[in-house]
């Protein structure tokens, strides 16, 4: 049977580091439910988290990208006030910070869908509507994920990258999407190994700042209508 209860939870500014150890825990935990009910003739549902953070200055790199998209050296790095971490999941090199909401549904796809290209487009569309509901037109780049303005043009410009891991189905990892965030950050890199594409933010393309509390809202309402979760608190 299909457990779609999600246990919801925001973390707040908190340390790329620590919050990368608390998923992986959260991960390992779901995995190995899963493991025993193998086993077991009475299983339990595995359960499913949607976890909000910002972090403090921070660059990640996925296990396809190149070292070189960074552009900063040790001492660099320092002066921007940053970090840098190579991690496990997919795609190149992303920078997160403050006024970006990064989302890690932490989730056994077996309770929803076992298709990853149809998580990734619905991760995709949660952030579309959300961005709909502020007159901002989205869409997809047809050969990348995340969420693009004006794809189908030269001024295409990234607004919500993604990068995610999977394993016995279960996810973590996920989505930066820029609401308020320093876009000046971006220049310290090649973001996500694209080197002739903008990133932009809901900040720039409305010409103020936003709530993120309101976006925040907003966008776990459209997750939750999209995989049909049943939020825990």
């Amino acid at each position: 049977m299909q457990n779609k209860k999600v246990i919801f939870q925001d973390w707040g500014s908190i340390d790329y580091q620590e919050a990368w150890g608390k998923q992986e825990t959260i991960f390992a935990d779901i995995v190995a439910q899963k493991v025993a009910n193998r086993t077991n003739s009475t299983a339990n549902p595995t359960d499913n988290y949607l976890v909000f953070v910002e972090h403090p200055h921070v660059y990640t790199l996925g296990k396809s990208g190149k070292p070189e998209h960074l552009l900063l050296d040790e001492a660099e790095l320092e002066k921007a006030g940053a970090s840098y971490y190579k991690i496990n999941r997919g795609g190149d090199i992303t920078y997160h910070g403050p006024g970006q909401i990064v989302g890690y549904p932490i989730l056994d796809l077996d309770n929803f869908f076992t298709d990853i290209h149809l998580y990734l487009r619905t991760l995709e569309e949660a952030v579309i509507l959300t961005l709909a509901e502020y007159g901002i037109e989205a869409g997809r780049f047809p050969g990348y994920t995340g969420v693009w303005l004006e794809p189908d043009s030269e001024r295409a410009r990234k607004i919500c990258a993604m990068g995610v891991r999977s394993s016995r189905w279960v996810t973590m990892h996920g989505f930066a999407f820029n609401v308020n965030p320093d876009l000046g950050y971006f220049n310290h890199i090649v973001p996500c190994g694209i080197d002739d594409k903008q990133v932009t933010s809901m900040e720039i393309e409305l010409g103020a700042k936003q709530d993120i509390s309101e976006v925040k809202a907003r966008l776990k309402h459209h997750l939750a209508e999209l995989f049909q979760m049943d939020f825990q608190i």
